[in-house]
């Protein structure tokens, strides 16, 4: 008798029919039988072989590389100055996705460490910038997280899990897209150990969130929490390898000027090392900095297992004056550039004197704001221009010179004559 089940299997005496192909299977040994069906070994390898290459297609993904120069001729679009930190940058850039391709698509007979990137430098310099700029390049996702809001686990305040929330956030929930992203993470020197709290069993704000970035950084497959940003148990989490993504850390370090100087002063007084401490009296902050070492970062704070897991230290320079004026006009997104089409669309063509740009770059570098504060200052000299301007009618131009910046005069509004 002849039984014909729910998923089409029929069973007769010894025959039994593949669920799949729908052959007869003689012997039980071909074939592996489920509760709704069975399937054949001649099955299970096709399905292997489509599986296989489904998967190898998956993984040998190549992310297009360019070239280190190519990289620091972008950078070069939209950051001023700051030569050799853009070199050194690009480098750093170029190995990483070049890692990531190693990763992908060959075996992997030599594994290549992990190569996270530390920025130090005052702030206005372009650290983020920088940061955002090189994942726009290289089409990567991007986030950024303040350190200063960071705690450990236990603590009121963002888990560091909530670094990698962002970034599958901003890679609109695709993980393996976010996996080769770009993380900066500021006021990375907010979180240096206080000597003060060196007696306490727990510092919240420093030692403590320094090892729980540890492994992050280091690279690790990392639960994020999908609703909130605490973990509790039970709780649906998304799946992460922090391996691929590329950390980079900024901070303004203040303070570790002297530090780096003391070391340096600490050499006997013998030879050439008399000649040098006569002269590093005269230094720069900058010059000074071109000298940082891990335990110089390490004196500041930070705890040597978090140092060696930012090998790549980058200086960034003060900006000078020259600097702060080409900002303002000379990038792709220039300052000026974009009040400009901001008064373009009401029609109205916005002018600057040569004057006025020496005189806002002056009033910058006096403040010491770097370039975060020209935008501030050209906020302030328009902002009443911005409010009136809207409710008047048949302006042609605005013109903006030297003496607007000192405030001895107003913007000179130019009408169209009738």
């Amino acid at each position: 008798m002849t039984e014909k089940n729910m998923d089409n299997t029929i069973n007769n005496q010894n025959i039994i029919i593949c669920s799949f192909c729908k052959n007869n299977i003689s012997e039980a040994s071909n074939i592996i039988s489920g509760v709704y069906g069975n399937i054949c070994a001649q099955c299970i390898i096709l399905c292997n072989d489509i599986l296989g290459t489904y998967l190898e297609k998956q993984q040998k993904t190549t992310i297009p590389l360019s070239t280190p120069k190519e990289i620091n001729k972008y950078l070069d679009k939209f950051i001023i100055g700051q030569k050799q930190a853009k070199k050194t940058i690009s480098v750093a850039v170029y190995n990483h996705y070049k890692k990531i391709n190693y990763l992908f698509n060959y075996n992997r007979s030599i594994e290549l460490g992990k190569s996270n990137i530390l920025l130090v430098g005052p702030t206005g310099t372009g650290k983020t910038l920088i940061a955002e700029t090189l994942a726009k390049y290289l089409n990567v996702p991007f986030a950024v997280t303040d350190a200063t809001t960071l705690t450990e686990a236990g603590y009121v305040g963002d888990d560091v899990e909530s670094v990698l929330r962002n970034l599958i956030e901003n890679s609109n929930f695709n993980i393996s897209q976010a996996e080769k992203g770009i993380i900066y993470i500021d006021e990375i020197d907010k979180i240096a150990k206080k000597q003060k709290n060196l007696s306490i069993t727990r510092d919240v704000s420093g030692e403590g969130v320094q090892q729980s970035l540890l492994k992050i950084l280091e690279g690790t497959m990392a639960s994020v929490p999908i609703k909130g940003n605490r973990k509790h148990p039970n709780q649906e989490t998304w799946k992460i390898d922090t391996s691929k993504i590329l950390f980079i850390c900024g901070g303004a370090f203040f303070g570790l000027k002297n530090i780096i100087s003391k070391r340096k002063d600490n050499r006997p007084n013998i030879g050439f090392n008399i000649k040098y401490k006569t002269q590093n009296k005269h230094k720069t902050t900058d010059s000074i900095f071109k000298d940082i070492q891990p335990s110089d970062l390490i004196k500041y704070g930070l705890i040597p297992e978090f140092v060696s897991r930012l090998p790549i230290i980058v200086q960034l320079n003060n900006l000078t004056l020259k600097n702060l004026i080409k900002i303002l006009y000379k990038p792709k997104n220039a300052l000026i550039n974009q009040y400009k089409k901001l008064f373009s669309l009401d029609n109205i063509e916005l002018k600057f004197h040569k004057s006025s740009l020496i005189e806002i770059a002056k009033y910058a570098a006096q403040k010491k704001m770097g370039a975060r504060g020209l935008r501030s200052i050209l906020e302030s000299i328009l902002l009443s221009t911005m409010y009136d301007v809207p409710s008047l009618k048949n302006i042609k131009s605005i013109h903006i010179d030297k003496s607007v910046i000192q405030g001895k005069s107003l913007p000179k509004l130019h009408f169209f004559v009738d």
